[in-house]
C-alpha cells in the first residue's frame, strides 16, 4: 500500500457522501475537515446536488455499481480503515456499501451521518424501518435531534438512546434544540459524556452535521479513544460554527 508524503504509515480517511457544488457539505466539506484535522481525506461520491448554501433544487444519484468502482480503485492502492459515510440514496445502497466495505477491509471503522433533510429543507428519506438492522456494521452514528427522532420515531430520546447504544456508539448533535447552552452527547454502551457549548451569534452553517462527523472520523483515526475523538470534534465543529458571519464556514487547523 501507498504512504502518502513519508515512508511511515498514513492516516488516510475515505468519505462517501454527496457533492455539495458550494463545498459547506458534503465530500467537499468532509475533505477539508479531515485534512485540517491532520488526516489525508479521499472522496467517493454518492450523489450530484444541486444546491447552494440557501437552495437545494435536486439530486441526481449515482449507481452503486459506481460508487463500489470509486471504492475499488482507491482501495488497490491506499490503506483506508476509517470511513465517514453521509448522504446516501437509500438503506439498501448503504447496506451494498457497508457490505462492500467489509468485503475488502480488515474491520473497517465507520462513522454514519443519518441525513434525512438538506439544510435547505429537502427530505430525503422517509422510512426509517431498515436503519436498525445495519446498526451492527457501524460503529458510530451522528444524528441530529430531528434525525434521531426519525430514526426512533419517536420524541421521547434519552432513554431509547441509551438503550441503542447497546448496539451503536452515537454522537448527537444538539444544535436544534433552543437552548442558548448547546449540548451535545455521546452515548457509548457504558457511558454518557456531554460537550456543552455557549450558542454562537451567527453559529448557523450549512453542513455543520458532515463537518463534526468528518471530524469525529478524522480524530478517530489520529488514534484517539472515542470519547476523546467526540470531544476534539466537538471543539472543532464549534470553531468551524464561529469561523465567519454567514452559512458558510471556514477551516482551519487543529490540534488537540
Amino acid at each position: 500500500m501507498l504512504d502518502i508524503a513519508t515512508n511511515t504509515t498514513s492516516k488516510i480517511v475515505l468519505s462517501i457522501a454527496g457533492f455539495d457544488p458550494s463545498g459547506g457539505a458534503g465530500v467537499l466539506a468532509d475533505i477539508k475537515t479531515f485534512e485540517a484535522n491532520g488526516v489525508y481525506g479521499m472522496g467517493v461520491v454518492t450523489a450530484l446536488t444541486f444546491q447552494n448554501d440557501k437552495e437545494f433544487d435536486g439530486v441526481k444519484w449515482i449507481p452503486i455499481n459506481d460508487i463500489e468502482q470509486q471504492i475499488s480503485v482507491l482501495l488497490r492502492r491506499f490503506e483506508v480503515r476509517y470511513i465517514k459515510i453521509g448522504l446516501i440514496e437509500s438503506y439498501d445502497v448503504l447496506q451494498q456499501i457497508i457490505a462492500f466495505l467489509n468485503k475488502h477491509i480488515i474491520n473497517p471503522v465507520i462513522v454514519f451521518d443519518p441525513i434525512i433533510k438538506a439544510s435547505a429543507g429537502f427530505q430525503f428519506h422517509s422510512d426509517a424501518s431498515q436503519f436498525v438492522s445495519l446498526l451492527q456494521y457501524i460503529y458510530c452514528i451522528t444524528p441530529n435531534i430531528p434525525e434521531a427522532e426519525w430514526i426512533l420515531q419517536s420524541s421521547d430520546l434519552n432513554e431509547q438512546l441509551e438503550q441503542l447504544s447497546e448496539q451503536v456508539n452515537i454522537y448527537l448533535k444538539g444544535g436544534h434544540s433552543d437552548n442558548e447552552t448547546v449540548t451535545d452527547l455521546l452515548y457509548t454502551s457504558d457511558h454518557t459524556y456531554a460537550f456543552a457549548n455557549e450558542r454562537l451569534p451567527n453559529g448557523t452553517k450549512h453542513g455543520s452535521g458532515c463537518v463534526l462527523s468528518a471530524s469525529l472520523t478524522a480524530q478517530l483515526a489520529l488514534g484517539h479513544d472515542l470519547a476523546l475523538a467526540a470531544e476534539n470534534a466537538n471543539a472543532y465543529a464549534y470553531r468551524f460554527l464561529g469561523s465567519s458571519s454567514t452559512l458558510l464556514g471556514t477551516h482551519q487547523s487543529f490540534t488537540s
